[in-house]
């Protein structure tokens, strides 16, 4: 295999640094209700979508109904606003995930560029980040409220690659879930899937993966067996 240089490492937060803690039930239960208060007919929504999901069908039901932009921005706003609510709770009470702080400094002694790019809003992410001394680590951090469009659409990465300076073929992305995974194989990123919860092995490699760690400390190893084109897919 010809051997790769990787120069940077982007990763999700939830479920892959910090502990996945959120009441996503709850909360998905909570915007539904809202949306359908607005006057979203129950027909366009389901409990089992992400709230990016929702938002995406209220969107175009709002424009197909004649609804103005101003409405749609408001309606987004307060949903957002929902979310931001149930992440900074689930943040006092997240943990970081076995060895998520040696292997950030373990990639740093690697000379490694770090990034994130996360469905949490920026207080959030800050907030977690802060709480467990990680800002040092992360050259850029790209939360939900910087992108017009989120994961798994492409601009999410893009603007953590941008901001880094590195192409997505030089750089490894670290994920939980599908999206990360998408969103890396969009790009010709290096997709490195590492199952925790609901996400297993075989949906992560069906949606991208081009390896798979069981634990957040088998990183740098794999880096290192990438640049020498002697990892294993």
């Amino acid at each position: 295999m010809t051997s790769i240089s990787i120069k940077a490492v982007i990763f999700d937060l939830d479920g892959t640094i910090a502990s996945f803690n959120l009441d996503y039930k709850a909360l998905r239960g909570d915007v539904r209700s809202y949306l359908l208060r607005v006057g979203v007919p129950a027909s366009v929504l389901s409990v089992n979508e992400s709230i990016f999901e929702m938002l995406q069908k209220t969107s175009i039901y709002m424009k197909n109904s004649g609804k103005s932009a101003e409405a749609m921005d408001e309606i987004r706003n307060e949903t957002l606003a929902t979310a931001e609510k149930y992440e900074l709770e689930a943040a006092t009470s997240t943990d970081l995930l076995p060895g998520a702080y040696e292997t950030l400094k373990a990639l740093k002694q690697m000379d490694l560029k770090i990034g994130l790019f996360t469905l949490n809003s920026d207080k959030a992410a800050n907030y977690i980040l802060q709480r467990f001394k990680l800002g040092d680590f992360f050259g850029v951090t790209v939360p939900r409220n910087k992108v017009n469009f989120v994961k798994p659409n492409p601009e999410h990465l893009e603007m953590a690659l941008k901001i880094l300076g590195v192409a997505p073929e030089e750089t490894v992305v670290v994920g939980d879930g599908n999206v990360d995974m998408e969103s890396a194989r969009e790009l010709k990123a290096i997709a490195v899937g590492l199952p925790a919860g609901a996400s297993k092995i075989e949906q992560l490699m069906s949606h991208g993966a081009n390896y798979i760690i069981t634990s957040i400390t088998d990183l740098p190893v794999l880096i290192e067996k990438i640049n020498k084109g002697q990892a294993t897919q």
